[in-house]
C-alpha cells in the first residue's frame, strides 16, 4: 500500500492515514468502514463531544440493507430493527390506499443513533474509532484547480477541545459533516435549492389504543399533513406541519391526532420531540481535487419516503472502493472523477421526488385534493406502486448512466435496446443479489477490492472463455467467476452469450455479448492500470 503524507502537528501525533473524514455520523462511519475493510487508513473527525443521541432519520431501505449486509452486520440491524410491510395513504381519514411491500422490498425502520451505534461497533471492530471534539477550521493553501493530481494532499487546520490547533497533511479528505458542512463551504459551491413555508413537528411516543406495528400511516387533509410510523420498542413517531408561528407540543399534536388522524389513539409516554424546517437542497459541486463532500453535506431533502440516510450510504459507498482503488495504485486517478457526475445525477432525483411527495401531502385546493386522491386510488387498483414505485424506493432501480459506448453490447440486442424494461438489467445498476451472493460477487465473504466479470456461456465455448480471461490477465484484481446460462438470463433478461463486468460496489461497469472482446479490453483499461503500470501509478507515495 502506498505510504502516506506524514502530519505537522500542535498536541500530539496520530498514526498516519490516508484519508481524513470530516464529520463521524452515519455517512462518516459507513466511509470509514467501507474504506477500512479495503485497507485504507482512515482519521475520522467529529466537532460534538458525543455520539447524537436523538433518533431522527428511521428508516433503512434495502440497498441500504445490502450495504450492511456486505459489513457482516445485517443480522444486527434486523435485530435492533423493525420491518415496515405497507404504506397506508388517507384523504380526510377516509382511506385511499395500502401499497404492501414484497419481502424483498420492504424497509427496516430504526432510529438513527441505533443505526449509529451498528456501524460505531463495526468501525471499532475494523480498527477505526471517531475523534470527538475535533473541528475543521480551514484548509490551508487549498489547490483550487480541481486537478487531483496536481498537489499530494490537503492541509487541515483542526481545533480540538481543549482549544489546541493542530495542522495536518491529508491525502484525501472526505465531508460528511452535515448540511452546514465547513467543507463544503471551503469548497465554495453552492448550495442549490429552497426551503418549505410550512414548519414540521415530530413526537415519538408510547400510545394508549391501536396502532398497526408494521406500517407507515399517511393521513392528507387541506388541514396539514399527519404521517404515523412504528418504531420498536412500540414507540411510534407522530410527524405532522404546523401552521406558521405554531410550536411543537404534546398537547397539540394530540390535537392533530384527534383532528386529522386514526380515532381512540392517545399519546401516552413522549420520549422525544422536536421542530424543524424543510430544506430541498444540493451542492452545486461533490468534488474538489482530493475533497469530496458526501451525505447531508451534499444534498438534503424532505423526509417523505425515509430516503436521506440511504443516500448518505450510497455517496459512501460510491466513493470509497473508488478512493480505496486509487490509493491501492489499482485504478487511474480519473477514477474518481466519476464520484460527482453518479451522485449528484441520484440526488437530484431524490430531492425532486420527496418535493413531489412532500407537496402531494399539503395540497389544499379541492381540484388538487381530488386529483391526488383519484392517483393514489388508481395506483392501489393497478398495482403500480409495487411494480414502479416501490423499487425506486427499496434503492432497486439506482443505475449510473453509461458515459461510454463501449460500456453497452455492439449491435442490435433485446437487451441492448430496452435497457428500461421490467427484469432487464441495465449497464450501471447493481447486479442481482441472486447471483451475487452465491458466487462471492457481493457478500460479507466476497473480496471488497476486486472486479468481477461473470461469464455467461452455452456449452462449452472454450476458445471464448479463454480469451476472457486472458484479457482480464492483464489487470490486477479481476475475479472471472461463470455463471449458468439459465439462471442468468431470468435475472439479468438478457439470452445471449455474454460477460458483464462488475465493480467493486457492486453496480454493472460494462456489458457485452460474445463478440464484444474489444469493447471489453477498452473498458478494463479505463477503469483499472494494467499490471506492468501500477509501479508508474501517478498517487504512489515517494
Amino acid at each position: 500500500m502506498p505510504k502516506s503524507a506524514g502530519n505537522a502537528l500542535t498536541g500530539g501525533s496520530p498514526d498516519a492515514y490516508d484519508v481524513l473524514i470530516v464529520g463521524g455520523g452515519p455517512t462518516g462511519m459507513m466511509a470509514a468502514c467501507e474504506l477500512l475493510r479495503r485497507g485504507i487508513r482512515v482519521r475520522v473527525i467529529d466537532r460534538a463531544p458525543e455520539p447524537s443521541p436523538f433518533p431522527k432519520a428511521l428508516l433503512v431501505w434495502p440497498r441500504s440493507l445490502d450495504l450492511f449486509e456486505d459489513l457482516g452486520v445485517l443480522g444486527r440491524l434486523r435485530e435492533a430493527g423493525l420491518q415496515i410491510n405497507a404504506f397506508s395513504y388517507y384523504s380526510d381519514r377516509e382511506h385511499l390506499a395500502t401499497f404492501d411491500f414484497p419481502q424483498d422490498l420492504s424497509p427496516v425502520c430504526l432510529p438513527q443513533n441505533e443505526t449509529e451505534r451498528i456501524l460505531r461497533e463495526r468501525l471499532h471492530e475494523l480498527g477505526g474509532t471517531v475523534e470527538r471534539g475535533v473541528r475543521l477550521l480551514t484548509f490551508d493553501g487549498m489547490d483550487f484547480s480541481g486537478r487531483i493530481d496536481g498537489t499530494d494532499g490537503v492541509t487541515a487546520v483542526l481545533e480540538h477541545a481543549d482549544g489546541t490547533v493542530e495542522r495536518t497533511r491529508a491525502p484525501f479528505v472526505i465531508g460528511t459533516d452535515g448540511a452546514g458542512s465547513a467543507v463544503r463551504a471551503q469548497l465554495g459551491t453552492g448550495f442549490s435549492g429552497s426551503t418549505y413555508e410550512t414548519a414540521f413537528a415530530l413526537v415519538d411516543a408510547e400510545i394508549e389504543g391501536f396502532l398497526p406495528p408494521d406500517r407507515a400511516l399517511y393521513y392528507q387533509s387541506p388541514a396539514g399533513a399527519l404521517v404515523i410510523v412504528a418504531l420498536p420498542g412500540g414507540v411510534f413517531r407522530f410527524f405532522s406541519s404546523l401552521a406558521p408561528g405554531e410550536e411543537v407540543s404534546v398537547e397539540r399534536m394530540q390535537q392533530i391526532v384527534d383532528e386529522r388522524g386514526p380515532r381512540g389513539v392517545r399519546i401516552a409516554k413522549p420520549v422525544w420531540q422536536s421542530v424543524f424546517r424543510v430544506h430541498a437542497r444540493h451542492a452545486n459541486e461533490f468534488q474538489l481535487g482530493r475533497v469530496f463532500i458526501a451525505g447531508d453535506a451534499a444534498h438534503v431533502h424532505s423526509p417523505a419516503g425515509g430516503q436521506g440516510l440511504n443516500t448518505g450510504f450510497q455517496d459512501a459507498h460510491n466513493l470509497a472502493w473508488k478512493l480505496a482503488a486509487v490509493i491501492r495504485g489499482e485504478a487511474p486517478s480519473d477514477l474518481l472523477l466519476g464520484y460527482g457526475p453518479e451522485r449528484e445525477a441520484v440526488a437530484q432525483r431524490v430531492v425532486r421526488d420527496t418535493d413531489i411527495q412532500t407537496r402531494a401531502w399539503l395540497v389544499r385546493s379541492p381540484a388538487k385534493v381530488r386529483l391526488r386522491d383519484a392517483a393514489f386510488r388508481a395506483a392501489d387498483r393497478g398495482g403500480l406502486f409495487s411494480r414502479f414505485y416501490a423499487p425506486v424506493m427499496a434503492g432497486r432501480r439506482l443505475a449510473y448512466p453509461p458515459v461510454r459506448p463501449t460500456q453497452t453490447p455492439s449491435g442490435r440486442h433485446g437487451c441492448g435496446l430496452l435497457p428500461g424494461v421490467r427484469g432487464t438489467l441495465r449497464v450501471g445498476a447493481v447486479f442481482p443479489r441472486e447471483l451475487a451472493l452465491p458466487h462471492e460477487i457481493q457478500g460479507p465473504d466476497a473480496d471488497p477490492t476486486r472486479w468481477t466479470l461473470a461469464v455467461v456461456c452455452r456449452g462449452e465455448v472454450a476458445e471464448w472463455r479463454t480469451e476472457l480471461r486472458e484479457a482480464a490477465e492483464d489487470f490486477t484484481g479481476v475475479r472471472v467467476v461463470d455463471l449458468a446460462a439459465g439462471p442468468a438470463a431470468r435475472h439479468t433478461g438478457c439470452r445471449s452469450q455474454g460477460y458483464y463486468l462488475i465493480r467493486p460496489d457492486g453496480h454493472v461497469a460494462a456489458h457485452g455479448h460474445e463478440h464484444d472482446l474489444d469493447r471489453l479490453r477498452e473498458e478494463l483499461a479505463a477503469a483499472l492500470l494494467p499490471a506492468r503500470d501500477r509501479a508508474r501509478q501517478v498517487l504512489r507515495a515517494a
